[in-house]
């Protein structure tokens, strides 16, 4: 039968091969840390549009193992509702998850994650991620927060199980954890949709935070800040097409059944579809930042969840109407966004960049002094 020993080589030569691992400690972490300690006996796996347990028992070990190990994210949570107790499939979106091994190597690898780092970590989730920064970093270094208290006590049970103890906090990681400052990193396995200001306060000079930018439509970019002596942090996106799940206290308010209101009406300047890229639709959120995005079949419709705003498009012969309603005009300041950047040639997200200051935050393109746009504080 194969075991969990040889299938933690075989991941790590996998992500060896991705170019991760660089580090041997980052290596030995991935060949140690076993993540099938980390899953109860049940998954969720995507089944259409919904979520569909996966069961240890049923699968039988080996494939259960081939499963576990593979670089894949396993959800373990969907609206609340655990895998374990889920009688069948059930439709809802993922409130928790264990991450793919890639992207818990990335974070760690992009924070430039080092011995004698104090680390903090926002969202203990299964506690795997916890346990890869336990191995290379020592327990007492490690600081996890995680928001739900039936998934924090999940996660310490797993820990400890493995042979951990790091400082495991139940409560709201966008206030980070002040008993632990200063840190030399703070690394979150959720996205915010604006850095909050105690991770700032929370960081030594020369520290770093590492996490996604996300909003209401779900875009999302990765970065990587480091705050200078003057208390101001900045850095560049990655560019990895990769996404977490808002932290809870910033994920979308409830939002009643689109109903599309006729309003003013002109011809767009450009195809919808063009939020279908991933820096297009990343584009399109820094300029609408509190609207969520809305498909609609023919065209997309963008709903402002504070104002009530709304714009949808429509094919309009060889091209598209958009319709606007409400106190803000969002297909106006998508379409403006936009333009800026097709008229620097539409490039990644590696070309883009943010400032975070305790008062302000700005993400801009090019260069600080270049096209910028606030993000909500």
């Amino acid at each position: 039968m194969t075991s969990s020993a040889s299938l933690r080589r075989d991941l790590a030569d996998e992500l060896a091969k991705r170019g991760q691992l660089t580090d041997p400690a980052w290596r030995s972490a991935v060949e140690a840390v076993p993540r099938d300690a980390f899953l109860d006996a049940t998954v969720f796996r995507p089944n259409g549009t919904q979520w569909e347990p996966v069961r240890r028992d049923q699968l039988g070990e080996s494939e259960w193992l081939r499963m576990v190990y593979s670089n894949t994210t396993w959800v373990t949570q969907v609206d609340g509702a655990s895998a374990t107790d889920a009688s069948g499939p059930l439709p809802g979106r993922p409130t928790s998850s264990s991450t793919l091994p890639s992207l818990v190597l990335r974070m760690v690898e992009l924070g430039d994650i080092r011995d004698g780092h104090r680390v903090l970590e926002i969202g203990t989730g299964t506690g795997y991620s916890t346990a890869i920064l336990c191995h290379r970093l020592g327990d007492k270094s490690v600081y996890s927060v995680e928001y739900d208290e039936g998934l924090a006590a999940t996660a310490a049970q797993h820990l400890h199980a493995a042979g951990h103890s790091p400082h495991l906090v139940v409560g709201d990681g966008l206030r980070g954890h002040q008993d632990g400052a200063d840190y030399d990193a703070v690394i979150a396995t959720c996205a915010v949709r604006t850095i909050p200001p105690s991770w700032l306060w929370q960081l030594r000079d020369g520290g770093s935070i590492t996490t996604t930018i996300s909003g209401w439509m779900l875009a999302s970019g990765l970065i990587r800040l480091a705050l200078n002596e003057e208390g101001v942090a900045s850095g560049r996106f990655a560019g990895d097409t990769v996404s977490y799940m808002l932290a809870r206290p910033h994920e979308r308010p409830p939002r009643p059944t689109f109903y599309p209101h006729p309003g003013t009406s002109r011809r767009t300047q450009m195809a919808p579809e063009l939020l279908d890229d991933w820096t297009g639709l990343f584009v399109a959120q820094l300029a609408a930042p509190s609207a969520e995005l809305v498909r609609t079949g023919d065209g997309i419709a963008l709903v402002d969840v504070a104002t009530g705003s709304q714009a949808w498009t429509e094919p309009d012969g060889n091209g598209w109407t958009v319709h606007q309603d409400g106190p803000l005009r969002l297909w106006d300041q998508v379409e403006d966004a936009l333009i800026t950047w097709q008229q620097a040639g539409s490039p990644d997200q590696t070309t883009f960049g943010m400032t975070v200051t305790e008062w302000d935050q700005t993400v801009w393109l090019g260069d600080p002094s270049g096209p910028h746009w606030r993000l909500p504080v």
